[in-house]
């Protein structure tokens, strides 16, 4: 089938489930922020997988083809993961900048990086248990946690990157194991630092993938929208992701309106289109959708393409996060139909 839909990662969490106030009044939490969760720990993990089983419905009854978790269990896409790893000291955090320039509070590096065990495998069974459909899951790519971290160990940046990757390797493949059709990496930073991405960032990434079968995505964006507002008019590093071993790329167009000729140049590669516009509260129509779609067209192979939010809809009050979906999904509805697909 043409144009099949997914989320990009993320869904709104319930405001029972975590207080989506002080989560949209702080940047994304890079170390732990237990102080998020409304429910009492002994009792969060179940309320998650509650949660988690509503973004599931809401996803299938929106029509999506490839279905996520939601990540109803993280208080942000990365810090669940890069706060679970050996050498991180996590009563003592460090300092980075954040995209926007602002400090934050970023994972210290005071060891060797490691994965002492699997995060994610247990989301992925229990998403796998309560669909029929394709699944996706999401991890946080080594070069965005390199970028996310206080590096008081290692001799270089790109030398913590390559154990980071080492560590998502690893989670990858028990991910695959564990039942996943898809894993996607998050690298949000390679658009923000172009440069250290370019010195070392495809390195890591092809170092995550190495001798990894399943099916592979990247995701690359300019920030959630509810933080930051401005877009620049294209992306600072999207060509050199040809040079990756991954099977796919997720970019964003809709609200940054981009000029989708540059896709010409990852001939080859899956794209995961972003058509939905995450800064906008109104529902986009159909025909909207449609249309930021077949802007695409011209530059990319149809079957090879599949239709998402820009970015992840955390951020979205539900109701506005389902109608999107249901916009999408019949956008891509009415371009598989002119294509005959």
């Amino acid at each position: 089938m043409l144009f099949p839909t997914s989320l990009v990662g993320s869904y709104p969490q319930p405001d029972w489930l975590i207080d989506r106030e002080k989560l949209a009044g702080r940047f994304p939490p890079r170390v732990r922020a237990l102080e998020l969760w409304r429910v009492a720990p002994d009792y969060l993990a179940q309320a998650q997988d509650d949660a988690t089983i509503i973004a599931i419905r809401d996803q299938e009854r929106a029509g999506l083809d490839i279905i996520t978790d939601g990540e109803m269990r993280r208080e942000s896409y990365s810090n669940r993961f890069a706060t679970a790893l050996d050498g991180v000291d996590l009563d003592n955090p460090g300092v980075a900048l954040d995209r926007s320039g602002h400090p934050n509070p970023v994972p210290r590096v005071t060891g060797n990086i490691r994965r002492r065990h699997a995060v994610e495998v247990r989301d992925v069974q229990f998403l796998r248990a309560n669909t029929d459909r394709r699944i996706k899951i999401t991890v946080p790519g080594p070069f965005t946690m390199s970028c996310q971290a206080q590096n008081d160990f290692y001799a270089s940046e790109r030398e913590m990157a390559l154990d980071y990757a080492a560590a998502v390797n690893a989670e990858i493949r028990d991910l695959f194991a564990a039942g996943a059709d898809v894993v996607q990496i998050d690298e949000p930073y390679m658009q923000a630092r172009p440069e250290k991405a370019r010195e070392y960032g495809l390195e890591a990434v092809n170092a995550a993938l190495d001798g990894i079968s399943g099916e592979t995505a990247l995701h690359i964006c300019f920030g959630y929208a509810a933080i930051i507002h401005e877009r620049p008019a294209g992306y600072n590093f999207l060509p050199e992701l040809a040079g990756s071993t991954v099977n796919g790329v997720s970019i964003e167009t809709a609200q940054s309106n981009l000029d989708t000729s540059i896709l010409t140049s990852l001939a080859g590669k899956t794209i995961i289109l972003g058509v939905i516009d995450l800064s906008d509260p109104a529902v986009e129509t159909a025909e909207t959708v449609a249309a930021r779609i077949r802007r695409a067209l011209p530059h990319v192979d149809p079957a090879k393409v599949i239709i998402a939010p820009d970015c992840g809809m955390k951020y979205l009050p539900r109701e506005t996060a389902f109608g999107k979906m249901q916009a999408m999904v019949a956008g891509a509805a009415i371009v598989r139909a002119e294509l005959g697909g």
